[in-house]
């Protein structure tokens, strides 16, 4: 193997090191901010998606609910004026 294909072939490992190292790097330092990240969005309390589409079927479905209690009720103040 001559001296050049030698300094190649280590500076071609070199590089590989380095990107492995950059690699692990990137990937604990996303593993850092996602757990900074998940304890924030927990101290504030916030409400999970599934949540707030329950409450916002349960809240539409009680509004119906009491439009219909609403006209029942009209209709039958208008029945009882009328006896």
């Amino acid at each position: 193997m001559s001296q050049g294909q030698k300094f190649f072939d280590d500076l071609g490992r070199l590089m590989n090191d380095a990107a492995s190292v950059a690699d692990g790097a990137r990937r604990e330092a996303e593993t850092a901010i996602r757990g900074q990240m998940e304890r924030v969005v927990n101290d504030l309390n916030l409400v999970k998606r599934e949540d707030y589409d329950a409450l916002r079927e349960l809240v539409s479905i009680q509004g119906e609910e009491i439009e219909a209690l609403r006209r029942e009720l009209e209709a039958f103040k208008r029945r009882k004026k009328t006896t």
